[in-house]
């Protein structure tokens, strides 16, 4: 480590830090912005101390670090404002930086069920091969639309909220293990999707199938295309870790992506609640699409602004360093 340099990067972070400690009273923000700094400078400290142990620089930090530590013991921010912070800043960040990603899901799930879907609904071969005439008739005329009233509001919405975030779950996992997994996970709804939608629009049901799908079908395939573009981020570390070591890219990108995975829980209980009590309701088709698309709106707007906001503040969504960019030591030549 050059230590001269590395003094020079950070030291407008310590002398900050130092006059963070030494106010009596800190305005809004600076709180948090304390125990932000106080998280920093602990990581300098230990890695002075392990790569360039220079005892003028270990005493400054220690000392600092001690003075900020109980300080922040006075000022540690309240789990309300600790959640507060994490849906205003964490979340949204973590979302924002994987937002081509989770673009690149959306768009290869909507292909891939939009292709499938026109294959079924053309090809009578490809219906007989899919099941029975009498199988397919009870799925369009009956099934399909009974799944979304086939239990009471309440118990349906904890169900889909469960099945939404175990798929949520499974492609943001699968897509740690360099990528490939989490595509295979999203083709396989893609193909139930277009398979469903093809058989419906061949029997002259493609408007039930959208009428049904879009209200909690927007904001829920949002959610997975989400998860799917975090762990698909997240295993492209594997392959391109960019300025830092593996195992740190993947540690950083690791816990923004359990940022993005609480976040979503609230996500997919929002679309679970629109698919228990929107989705079978005696609403017009119009109504039931457009708080859908109300919903979808919201999520995006929320996204765009909070999280571009975090984003340029440095906010990474790291669920273990208050959101903060992980920072490079620097080094010579």
């Amino acid at each position: 480590m050059d230590l001269e340099a590395f003094t020079r990067a950070h030291g407008s972070t310590w002398d900050r830090l130092a006059a963070l400690t030494g106010r009596r009273r800190l305005r809004d923000g600076e709180a948090t912005e304390l125990v932000d700094l106080y998280q920093r400078t602990g990581t300098h400290l230990s890695m002075v101390r392990s790569a360039a142990p220079d005892p003028v620089v270990v005493g400054r930090l220690t000392q600092l670090v001690a003075q900020a530590r109980s300080r922040v013991t006075g000022t540690s921010p309240s789990v309300r404002g600790e959640v507060l912070a994490f849906f205003r800043m964490g979340f949204p960040a973590a979302v924002w930086r994987a937002r081509w990603w989770c673009l690149a899901a959306a768009a290869g799930f909507t292909l891939v069920a939009l292709l499938v879907g026109a294959w079924v609904a053309r090809d009578p071969a490809v219906q007989a091969a899919l099941g029975t005439p009498e199988e397919i008739r009870q799925l369009v005329t009956e099934d399909f639309e009974a799944y979304y009233s086939s239990d009471a509001a309440a118990g349906f919405a904890a169900q889909v909220w469960t099945n939404n975030a175990w798929v949520s779950a499974l492609v943001l996992v699968a897509g740690g293990f360099f990528v490939l997994p989490a595509v295979y996970v999203l083709a396989q709804n893609a193909l139930n999707v277009g398979i469903v939608g093809g058989l419906m629009a061949a029997n002259g049901r493609a408007d039930l199938f959208l009428g049904l799908i879009a209200p909690h079908g927007l904001l829920e395939l949002t959610a997975v295309f989400v998860a799917a573009g975090a762990g698909m981020r997240l295993g492209w570390q594997w392959i391109d870790p960019g300025p830092r070591p593996r195992s740190v890219a993947l540690a950083a990108e690791g816990r923004a992506a359990v940022g993005i995975a609480l976040g979503l829980v609230v996500v997919l209980l929002l679309s679970g609640v629109i698919e228990a009590f929107v989705t079978p309701s005696g609403l017009p088709t119009w109504a039931r699409v457009g708080i859908g698309v109300l919903a979808l709106g919201g999520f995006l707007a929320y996204v765009g602004t909070y999280g571009r906001r975090a984003a340029r503040a440095g906010h990474t969504g790291d669920v273990t360093a208050q959101g903060s960019a992980t920072e490079l030591a620097p080094t010579a030549g």
